[in-house]
């Protein structure tokens, strides 16, 4: 991995965790995310860990 990967994967990151985020409750709930999982969830959707 060099720098520039891990910039873009960091903007994936911020990305994914800001729509998660914007989820409404209802809907969240709806596809079983917990809101207060997003960190988690953005972290393996982009990472894989």
């Amino acid at each position: 991995m060099n720098f520039l990967d891990d910039l873009k994967k960091r903007r994936v990151y911020n990305r994914t965790l800001k729509e998660l985020r914007r989820l409404p409750l209802d809907t969240a709930l709806d596809l079983d995310i917990y809101p207060g999982d997003a960190e988690k969830l953005a972290r393996r959707a982009v990472y894989g860990i």
